[in-house]
């Protein structure tokens, strides 16, 4: 018996939450860039969906507030969440909303340990889900299998994408089948298929997110980062991704439709956490949100930024691709969907 649904990111939503930025060791010397990205992120997109909006204290809120009302933001679409936190990934550290039998919501906890113990620093933003449970008075679950939200991606129907390296890493699930996986994916998101694809762009301290090379984009369509220069560190690894996918096959056995994205090609011009100067940022178009009406779409300042863009829009002909700058972003390790969790309706 399916106890849990994990709605697919298309679905209606009834809110969006973020996180202010303020964090100096993820984002060195970029705070205020950062920040200015969110807000255009938050102008986009609280029209159409409610911004629940995590910040430090009452004078953080204030400083948010004037800022928001300087670029034209309805304040009323804005709802702000006073809690201690560092960065606020909100689609790893945050809770998955998921629909239960009784047709209301609850609440996905799984084990966050700072992206397989790398930033121990990040520890109070493991406290966030406890805050939402506690506001929104809805039933929290918390499953023993260590997972972030963007190391998985859902159709809605059963169908799941999601990496070995990640999932299967010795640093998160040590001793785990992709059977003992599959199992806690089926009992809490309502998984009945996973499609498993080998690892995750090059540099990512993430060990392979999913929602850095594949995301549906329909129930049997998927967009897939694809490099086509043989001599590009990505090359091997999304060429094996692709095939898998492919190859692939919906619950009834029939072909998934897989769209090829380019991929920009960017480096970090100064050092970042984990990194080191010149390094290829591991950034792809994938990254995306999908909103109510809008899908908030992450871009570089590459030649392919247009190229994807138009190949986004093609996927939401009912939804307004909205560009968001992320070379700044990228420093803390992610980009939009990274900085997003929705709230289902």
């Amino acid at each position: 018996m399916v106890n849990y649904r994990m709605p697919a990111e298309w679905e209606p939503h009834s809110a969006i939450w973020l996180s202010w930025p303020h964090d100096e060791i993820s984002f060195p010397g970029r705070v205020k860039k950062v920040q200015e990205d969110l807000a255009k992120i938050i102008s986009a997109i609280h029209q159409s969906e409610q911004v629940e909006l995590f910040v430090l204290d009452a004078e953080m809120q204030r400083i948010v507030s004037n800022k928001l009302a300087e670029i034209n933001v309805d304040l009323s679409k804005v709802t702000f969440r006073i809690a201690n936190y560092m960065d606020g990934w909100m689609r790893d550290c945050g809770p998955i909303f998921v629909k239960n039998q009784s047709g209301g919501m609850s609440l996905i906890k799984w084990i966050f340990n700072q992206w397989g113990g790398k930033f121990p620093d990040l520890l109070p933003d493991d406290a966030l889900p406890y805050k939402m449970k506690q506001w929104l008075d809805l039933e929290m679950q918390q499953p023993e299998l260590v997972l972030e939200g963007g190391a998985i991606d859902v159709n809605g129907q059963g169908l799941c994408l999601t990496t070995e390296q990640c999932v299967l890493n010795e640093n998160r699930n040590l001793g785990k089948t992709k059977q003992d996986v599959e199992k806690f994916l089926a009992d809490y998101l309502g998984i009945q298929k996973t499609i498993w694809l080998w690892k995750g762009l090059v540099n990512d301290h993430t060990d392979g997110h999913i929602d850095e090379i594949a995301r549906f984009v329909g129930p049997n369509k998927i967009v897939c980062g694809y490099e086509e220069d043989e001599k590009d560190e990505n090359y091997a690894i999304l060429k094996n991704n692709y095939e898998t996918l492919t190859a692939a096959t919906d619950l009834e056995g029939k072909p998934l439709e897989i769209i090829k994205l380019p991929m920009p090609h960017v480096n970090f011009a100064d050092v970042a956490p984990g990194t080191e100067k010149g390094a290829k940022a591991p950034v792809s178009y994938t990254n995306f949100y999908i909103g109510n009406k809008v899908v908030l779409a992450s871009i570089f300042n590459d030649p392919n930024d247009q190229k994807a863009l138009e190949i986004l829009q093609n996927c939401f002909p009912d939804r307004k691709v909205v560009p968001i700058d992320c070379l700044d972003i990228m420093y803390g390790g992610g980009a939009i969907h990274c900085m997003t969790q929705q709230q289902p309706l």
